[in-house]
């Protein structure tokens, strides 16, 4: 067994067809905290994984190759029909990169500003509390566009393209405006920032843990997460821990909640802050039903009528007042149209291929 200075765990003697867990721990005194950190499904008896990452890009960190059960395994799911989040089934997902952060309204307009010199055009300015709070006001495509213009600016190839041929770099338009169907073929996936599928969300957001609710452990609480909190008091959630109902205090005025800056709460295990709570974040596939089949790497791909996937709950109540902490679930689920009026509470994250 070996750890090589690029990160990568050498290891012997496995047994194909198995599945290993490796396990971290905070400190070594005492050792009795070893938490999850990756399943590595194995084919040979000698193994070499990348499990973290020494040179991350800027402000990134590696969600490790491997794999996870997505979907709720602790029966929480009471929108099944509208927001199905089972069956529960193992994903394969390769190794990349996350933005530790939302991406924040100072990072926004950095590169907008950039953009709009450069031949994009977005339907949105984009808005946020504070500089350091994320960006909100975008829709998908302006998302799609801002990760392209993001890429140019570090001198990386952009991945969504107008078409398949993958010809024309995707810089202006929508469904609706420019008749832009973005579709699988449409991305190069390993090349420049983009947004994570479904399944590179759900496994980043579990941070390594097995059978969790959250990317900490089984309940939420303020501590732990901007959301409005619908607790057992009042006939609640049993799993959420906040001592009321209603918006954390702390980031409400009491007319309206807000934000919180990101990194204001804990990170989960791989480092990542805020996948649950604060605002929602855009995927990238549509949404759709689940199958019980295994799969590696799924991308659900966008036709002219379809709804994406948004994942990780947000601050604000309004007509899912009692359901914040519900949405806060790592298995939740919800769609919206691509092309939308943005709502005031959904932001991002970006992804990108080790090889870039």
């Amino acid at each position: 067994m070996a750890l090589r200075s690029d990160g990568s765990l050498v290891w012997s003697n496995a047994v194909a067809g198995t599945v290993y867990t490796v396990q971290t721990l905070a400190t070594l005194p005492g050792g009795t905290s070893w938490v999850d950190y990756v399943q590595l499904p194995v084919t040979n008896r000698v193994n070499t994984n990348q499990i973290i990452s020494f040179n991350s890009p800027a402000g990134m960190v590696l969600i490790p190759a491997g794999s996870f059960t997505m979907g709720d395994t602790l029966n929480d799911d009471g929108y099944i029909d509208i927001f199905p989040e089972t069956p529960a089934h193992t994903v394969m997902v390769s190794a990349f990169y996350m933005d530790r952060f939302d991406v924040t309204l100072a990072l926004w307009q950095q590169v907008y500003n950039w953009a709009t010199n450069h031949g994009y055009h977005f339907d949105y300015v984009g808005t946020g509390k504070a500089a350091n709070h994320p960006v909100l006001g975008m829709n998908w495509y302006d998302c799609l566009k801002w990760c392209n213009a993001r890429s140019e600016m570090a001198g990386l190839t952009p991945a969504y393209y107008t078409n398949a041929a993958q010809t024309t770099v995707f810089r202006t338009g929508n469904d609706v405006i420019g008749h832009n169907v973005i579709t699988n073929g449409c991305v190069k996936w390993n090349a420049g920032y983009r947004l994570p599928t479904e399944a590179e969300w759900e496994k980043a957001a579990r941070g390594g843990l097995s059978g969790q609710r959250f990317p900490w452990g089984s309940t939420i609480s303020w501590g732990q997460a901007n959301y409005y909190a619908y607790p057992p008091s009042i006939g609640g959630y049993a799993y959420d821990a906040s001592p009321a109902n209603g918006y954390d205090p702390t980031f409400y005025n009491g007319v309206y909640p807000y934000t919180s800056p990101v990194g204001y709460f804990a990170p989960n295990g791989y480092g990542l802050y805020d996948m649950a709570g604060n605002v929602e974040q855009w995927c990238w596939d549509v949404f759709g039903s689940y199958g019980s089949a295994a799969q590696s790497d799924p991308r659900n791909s966008l036709t002219q009528s379809s709804y994406i996937v948004v994942r990780g709950g947000y601050f604000w109540g309004a007509d899912k007042w009692k359901y914040g902490s519900y949405f806060c679930r790592l298995a939740a689920r919800y769609g919206c149209r691509p092309d939308d009026t943005p709502d005031g509470f959904t932001g991002f994250r970006c992804v990108l291929s080790p090889s870039q």
